[in-house]
């Protein structure tokens, strides 16, 4: 992983140098810079993860053409065999096949590109910009004052020298010559789509296929291990496939002292046999690092500002290890409709439409949090989650099947429970495998949240909230701790456009809109119906 910088035309190339530095936490390994005869600029801040000695960026390819490239294709492999057969690469780089595909087929291949990812692909006479069809990876773009473009990975690159900064729409293109071109339409973002019923051999090998893909290093990984089944899922299925291969898997979780999450991480570990290292915190602690947080996220989004913080507070200390890169959870509560207030959606209809439209914003929402708040360390998360086959498939489940029922006995994400409740070979112990679920922020420790709301209490005044609307106009804040978070923010992102790209993360058919999941009336009763299916 990595941070980009593109501009269609450099004047001043240490000015740029100096934007793209601002970036350099992304990799902190080595910078490279090419500019082309035609005044195209490409900057890359590198984390080394494959082909650490020989594969600096910008990458060349056959021709002319060069390429920057934040994130990982991991069927660079095969897709060289089948398209480049006789013919040697530069590197053993993952990043070398998009500027090889594009001198072959232009700018007909991002369908081909199994990974995630964030490019700029020149030649001498035009170039290509790109991101990956979810928004794994983050890319936004602005124009400077005399009309240049500029696309990097942070918006903290590009605030300086542009005039309005706006986010690369996932699953897109752009070229000069055609503008942005939407490459990616699934059929299952369309509502009326017919849906499949569940098959849970289907789901328990997709999603093992998306883990091992995910172990693809020429550096050590390791797993961020929450304790909650997500997280455990991806960490028990990744020990596995290492074992295989005579490794031990490193797992990483943070809490307060005494949390759920690092007591059900600590039985996850020892059940599936992980080096496991345990990060404790306070509340003192994490409030102190809040600004530089904000500053590293950018956004003001309450449910992202709780949740960034730990991750934030872990990564820090992972780096430290040696590990780049981890395996992380992100993307099943969307796509199974885990949040507990799911439960209320009125038919399975609309439960079927929130899935879809949460999954087409994580770019804004969990992505945005694991990639800002892990790359602040240059470490890399790796979603299995969101692997393009796997979610093909699950994306397509039936809403019936998917959709909790507590007073039914039916518990969020059960037919994911069930595909791997493998009774001779166990995944999982039952209570992590049937564990609630809680919001990274909640299971971390409660007094998080609870000291973080004092904290905002204290430092917002009752006036300061009675002229919030005249103060900020667009996502107005309403409580104390939204308004500290974005009164931080606009220290850092003053721009009009910077605080129109934030999205606030609102829980749908609730009473209220805290977006912590005991805030939902359902936290109760999914309690009880998980307590019995451990039993």
């Amino acid at each position: 992983m990595c941070g980009i910088l593109f501009t269609s035309r450099v004047k001043k190339e240490e000015q740029i140098k100096k934007l793209s530095s601002k970036m350099q936490h992304r990799g902190p390994d080595e910078c490279g810079v090419h500019i082309s005869k035609s005044g195209f600029g490409m900057f890359h801040e590198r984390l080394s993860i494959m082909d650490t000695k020989g594969g600096k960026q910008p990458i060349q390819g056959k021709t002319t053409a060069h390429v920057i490239h934040n994130g990982e294709i991991y069927n660079h492999a095969e897709l060289h065999l089948e398209h480049f057969e006789n013919e040697k690469f530069r590197t053993s780089c993952d990043s070398e096949i998009i500027v090889r595909l594009y001198e072959k087929y232009g700018t007909k291949f991002c369908h081909l590109l199994d990974g995630v990812f964030a490019f700029a692909v020149a030649s001498e006479k035009s170039y290509m910009i790109a991101r990956d069809p979810i928004g794994v990876k983050p890319l936004y773009w602005g124009k400077g004052e005399d009309e240049t473009l500029y696309f990097a990975s942070e918006v903290k690159a590009l605030i300086d020298i542009c005039k309005d900064v706006n986010t690369f729409p996932p699953g897109n293109y752009y070229t000069p010559e055609g503008g942005f071109v939407n490459y990616f339409q699934p059929a299952w973002a369309d509502k009326n789509t017919p849906e499949i019923p569940a098959d849970l051999s289907k789901i328990k090998a997709k999603f093992t296929a998306a883990v091992k893909k995910r172990l693809m290093s020429d550096v050590p990984l390791g797993v961020l291990l929450s304790g909650g089944l997500d997280s455990s899922l991806a960490a028990a299925v990744a020990a596995r496939e290492m074992k295989k291969e005579g490794k031990k898997l490193h797992s990483f979780s943070v809490g307060l002292k005494g949390s759920p999450d690092l007591a059900a991480a600590k039985l996850t570990a020892d059940f599936i046999g992980t080096i496991h290292h345990e990060i404790i915190f306070t509340p003192e602690e994490g409030i102190s690092q809040l600004e530089k947080i904000i500053y590293h996220i950018e956004s003001y989004d309450v449910t992202t500002v709780r949740a960034s913080t730990p991750m934030f507070l872990l990564s820090k200390e992972i780096v430290k290890t040696g590990i780049k890169a981890v395996l992380s959870g992100e993307g099943a509560d969307e796509i199974f409709g885990g949040y507990l207030y799911f439960e209320n959606a009125p038919s399975h209809s609309a439960f079927r439409a929130e899935t879809i439209d949460r999954v087409l914003r994580l770019s804004k929402a969990d992505c945005l949090r694991a990639d800002k708040s892990t790359m602040a360390h240059g470490l890399e998360a790796r979603v299995p989650f969101l692997d393009l086959d796997f979610l093909n498939y699950t994306m397509q489940i039936s809403a019936k099947d998917k959709q909790q029922n507590y007073k039914a006995g039916k518990p969020e994400k059960e037919i994911l429970r069930r595909a791997f409740d493998d009774k001779q070979n166990p995944y999982l112990p039952q209570e992590i495998l049937w564990r609630q679920k809680e919001q990274f922020s909640d299971g971390v420790g409660y007094s998080w949240i609870d000291e973080l709301v004092k904290f905002c209490e204290n430092k917002i005044s009752d006036g300061q909230m009675q002229n919030a609307k005249a103060v900020f106009p667009h996502n107005t804040p309403t409580t104390k701790e939204a308004y500290f978070a974005r009164q931080t923010f606009a220290q850092f992102y003053p721009s009009k456009t910077a605080a129109k790209m934030v999205e606030k993360w609102i829980p749908k058919w609730q009473a209220n809109d805290d977006p912590s999941g005991r805030a939902s009336a359902s936290h109760n009763d999914a309690y009880k119906v998980l307590k019995k299916k451990r039993a």
